[in-house]
């Protein structure tokens, strides 16, 4: 199962960051079926584009704090200079992803990139 984790500017249309996710899975040669979640740092989870995105993705939307990010960082593998300057991540895309993924998960489809959001695919963590 997937998790797709977001990054994205306030202004964002809820349409272009279902689109994103869309092309994200399509790269990754997944169907929406393999979608889990919708992830992003809590900042931006409760801005109505990323709430709204959710429900049309049907999945839930999680909301990712700061500590579960960093603890993504290592396996982050984007380095955005600017993203690291605003949120401590090289990538709040793929940290988000990672991070609601689990801590034993690995990125499917690393960051892609639209006009005001960002996403990475995750494959949760399976069990031991």
């Amino acid at each position: 199962m997937i998790v797709a984790g977001v990054g994205f500017r306030r202004g964002v249309a809820a349409e272009e960051i279902v689109a994103l996710v869309e092309q994200a899975l399509e790269r990754a040669a997944l169907t929406r079926g393999w979608l889990t979640t919708l992830a992003t740092m809590k900042a931006l989870a409760d801005l109505p584009a990323f709430t709204e995105a959710a429900h049309r993705l049907a999945v839930p939307a999680t909301a990712v704090d700061e500590s579960a990010l960093s603890a993504a960082v290592p396996r982050v593998r984007t380095q955005s200079a600017r993203s690291i300057a605003a949120h401590g991540v090289g990538s709040v895309a793929e940290a988000a992803a990672l991070a609601a993924a689990g801590p034993n998960s690995d990125l499917v489809l690393a960051r892609i990139a639209s006009a005001s959001a960002t996403c990475a695919l995750a494959r949760l963590e399976t069990a031991p």
